[in-house]
């Protein structure tokens, strides 16, 4: 059995005491806590680099949006919804979070957890090293993020391989809140606002995309295969079910190697996730254990009445003996 891969680490300094005890200025400039930025990442929207924390002398991750976004209301109130939600979620499988600020250009920033590791996704590319134990594991710890976040009316609504991160010390976290669904006090306020904001990104997708293929939209690529279908069809009442049909997706891929739905074409892609029955995992590949395949597919049903109710039902599930099952 194959270990999960493990990442290099950067050469850490041994902690000696004239870090641990270096005192604080006595008026500390904020603007100047953060240093020795490098680049980690892009995403369609955002940026995340290292840095070094002055006053804790510790590397951190620090996460902002990219220029040309870091003036836009929605994608602001995104990034302070994914530092927030993040921040409350206290769990275990969700990256801690240090601070929530403005850079001295007034544009928001977050700080948290730096994690070394890989994606679920570049497991995933190499499925045959690794025993499927390892992989449902990681779906039973994201369950467990799940089970959670649900219990405080969250759901995440982006769950993927992506966001899904593997450590070098077997930590499994899942990433990205920047799409959770959290409730308002007055719901259908919070209902409302959400279908204007998802109306207008579809809006703004469609005239992205008008040759209605995966071609240079790799945002769709990596999302719309684990949508639900009241996801898909911007259902109002949408919820934590949704997330565990886009969890099933993920265990159905771990079992088979593929999606449930595969496609270029969007509207295609769509109207087989409403419409066409999925085929079971032993009908795609060998020696699937039977309580693994009952539970991807009861994840997979289109309505949600229909599948497993809750993460914790799920996790009971993956966590009996199912090689003899």
């Amino acid at each position: 059995m194959s270990e999960y891969p493990k990442f290099k680490l950067p050469d850490a300094q041994q902690l000696v005491i004239e870090q641990t005890d270096k005192e604080l200025a006595l008026k500390p400039d904020p603007n100047f806590r953060y240093a020795y930025f490098r680049t980690v990442a892009k995403g369609g929207k955002s940026l995340i680099q290292s840095c070094k924390d002055l006053h804790l002398n510790r590397t951190v991750c620090y996460k902002t949006l990219l220029p040309e976004f870091a003036d836009d209301e929605i994608e602001q109130k995104r990034l302070l919804r994914e530092a927030r939600v993040s921040a409350m979620l206290q769990h275990p499988n969700i990256v801690p979070i240090y601070e929530l600020g403005r850079n001295k250009q007034g544009h928001y920033y977050f700080t948290m957890k730096l994690v070394h590791g890989y994606t679920l996704r570049e497991l995933l590319n190499f499925r045959e090293r690794y025993d499927l134990t390892q992989l449902i594991n990681i779906v039973v710890q994201i369950a467990y993020a799940l089970e959670y976040a649900h219990s405080l009316g969250v759901i995440h609504r982006d769950i993927k391989p992506e966001n899904i991160l593997i450590g070098p010390y077997g930590e499994i976290l899942l990433l990205d809140w920047g799409l959770a669904k959290v409730w308002a006090e007055d719901e259908q306020a919070q209902v409302n606002d959400d279908n204007d904001e998802t109306k207008s990104s579809a809006q703004a997708n469609q005239r992205m995309d008008e040759d209605q293929t995966m071609t240079g939209y790799q945002k769709l690529q990596g999302t719309l295969f684990y949508m639900s279908p009241e996801q898909i069809n911007r259902d109002p009442t949408i919820d934590s079910r949704s997330d565990l049909f886009s969890l099933g997706v993920i265990l159905y891929e771990a079992l088979t190697g593929r999606t449930p739905v595969e496609g270029e074409v969007i509207d295609d892609i769509i109207q087989s996730i409403l419409n066409d029955e999925i085929p079971k995992p032993s009908a795609v590949a060998a020696n699937i254990p039977r309580a693994l395949e009952d539970a991807a597919m009861s994840c997979l049903q289109k309505k949600p009445d229909e599948r497993v109710q809750s993460a914790a039902e799920l996790v009971r599930i993956l966590k009996q003996n199912w090689a003899l099952v």
